[in-house]
């Protein structure tokens, strides 16, 4: 049972990461730019996010075994369109339908966690499903590397197809049925409704805007209809007996603190993880395959030093231990903002181990900092509330930081192509040099001054899109160093509430 679960949720994240390295591979098969191109990225994590929520309904209305067939048949069907895709627009639907098959697995294989095992061994078997949760995204990138290396890029979202067979078989043979009979069980699709419109308006307006111009008609009105429907859903869920979001936790600083802190991570670790592949490949010139690679070593330093991290939460400080993570993430990010076409594959590579590991310094003392001040019957709403904003963070970092790139690449290219004058000794010696050397190949003089126009021309394109992610970078960089003020506040001593059921049980 608990196998079934673990192989649909792992086959399904790996899907999370295994298309970052193939996005500069996409924008040339479609001639898409940076600012569609995120949408394979963000499509799904966005999806992913909303349809967490939907996670217990489809449970009990369905019953355990239903909804997990139901939902490993969606993902096949996302599969199957994302490698047929004759279009861009097909590819992003294939993307959204797996997004939204991986928000909904992951809360169901937890809760067969807990169905299956027995208290004094819950916490053995969440490591081991944390530990495969960890590793997946972590290798999709460098198997989807190699992959496109060798086949193609469209045979990457087959690379998840086996296992979810595996676990589908697993699943007819062992998941139990619907436990609960009669009509289906209540939801607030009114509610639901106005937050996956708020988070898709505002997420296409911000994607959209560096092209179709931010005070154009249809990105207003999208922005309009996503911020009225982002507050139609906060005043309907502060008046809901059994709201999709508890907004009531907000009243407490050091959880409002630690959701903050929780968006900026999710920001950062889902933004880096699509902008490392995307500028090692355009800026570096590396192959997919050695992109991927770049991620490994920080991977598997990370997962070795989880419980290590989660011991030093148990022992010092958590608002302390938040902050070291925070810093040691912005250092990383801050040096790879200073990388160049020059940065060689190893440097690289130290550099992510850097980030990464202040990212598993980060995690369990957060989550212990946002969940040691609720009271015993807020803990379910307090976790899923967290985890929705994290995420949340992550799908609105990526569609921010790749309209910043394009932004601040057209903006050094632009400042770079007003130096080429006639005075610039720097241009001017290297179309001499360039025209010497057509020269001595043999080619005309009518192209020999064009040819190296053109090539200078693409040094300033290279050189600012290098600038451009490395701006990316140190605007992460910056985030996190300003998430340290909240992350102060942290460690405001407050004592948990007592439950009414614990008070009861203590006379």
């Amino acid at each position: 049972m608990t196998v079934a679960g673990m192989a649909g949720a792992i086959a399904m994240i790996m899907s999370s990461t295994i298309a970052n390295v193939a996005v500069p591979t996409v924008m040339g098969a479609f001639g898409v730019g940076q600012d569609q191109a995120q949408w394979l990225a963000t499509g799904f994590i966005a999806t992913m996010v909303a349809s967490q929520l939907l996670s217990a309904w489809f449970v009990r209305a369905l019953g355990v075994r239903a909804a997990f067939l139901f939902i490993n048949g969606v993902f096949f069907a996302g599969t199957a369109i994302a490698f047929f895709s004759p279009t861009f627009e097909m590819l992003v639907l294939g993307r959204v339908l797996q997004g939204f098959s991986a928000g909904i697995v992951q809360p169901m294989t937890m809760a067969l966690i807990f169905m299956q095992f027995a208290p004094n061994r819950r916490g053995q078997a969440m490591g081991v499903h944390t530990m495969g949760i960890q590793i997946a995204p972590m290798l999709g990138p460098m198997i989807g590397g190699l992959i496109i290396d060798s086949v193609g890029w469209r045979e990457i979202f087959l690379v998840p197809v086996p296992i979810c067979a595996v676990s589908v078989l697993l699943g007819m043979l062992y998941l139990p049925g619907r436990e609960e009979q009669g009509a289906w069980p209540k939801f607030d699709w009114l509610g639901y409704s106005l937050l996956v419109a708020a988070i898709g308006t505002l997420l296409a307006a911000g994607a959209n805007g560096q092209r179709y111009g931010w005070d154009s008609d249809a990105i207003v009105l999208m922005a309009l209809i996503g911020l009225a429907s982002g507050m139609a859903f906060v005043w309907l869920q502060l008046r809901s007996a059994s709201p999709l979001l508890d907004f009531s936790l907000f009243k407490i600083p050091q959880f409002t603190a630690a959701v903050i802190v929780g968006f900026v991570f999710g920001l950062g670790n889902f933004a880096s993880n699509y902008l490392i592949p995307v500028a090692v490949q355009e800026v570096q010139g590396l192959t997919p395959f050695l992109s991927g690679l770049m991620l490994v070593p920080a991977g598997f330093l990370v997962i070795a030093g989880t419980p290590i991290f989660g011991r030093m939460a148990d022992l010092f400080p958590a608002h302390r231990i938040v902050i070291c993570g925070l810093c040691l993430f912005a250092l990383g990010n801050y040096l790879m903002s200073r990388t160049d076409a020059n940065t060689t594959f190893g440097t690289f590579v130290v550099l992510v181990i850097i980030a990464r590991c202040g990212m598993a310094v980060l995690v369990p003392s957060l989550s212990i900092s946002a969940l040691n001040v609720l009271a015993t019957e807020q803990l379910h709403r307090g976790t899923g509330t967290i985890n929705f904003i994290r995420q949340l963070g992550g799908s609105c970092g990526v569609t921010a930081l790749v309209v910043f790139i394009e932004r601040r690449t057209e903006f050094h290219a632009d400042a770079m192509a007003a130096t080429q004058t006639s005075d610039n000794t720097t241009s001017q010696a290297l179309l001499s040099s360039l025209s010497a050397l057509l020269a001595e190949m043999g080619v005309s003089e009518n192209v020999r001054g064009p040819a190296a126009l053109h090539y200078l021309g693409e040094v300033i394109e290279a050189q600012a899109s290098a600038r451009g992610f490395g701006d990316a970078f140190l605007m992460i960089a910056i985030a996190f160093v300003l998430a340290v003020i909240p992350a102060w506040n942290l460690g405001r001593t407050r004592r948990r509430p007592v439950a009414r059921r614990e008070q009861v049980a203590q006379r």
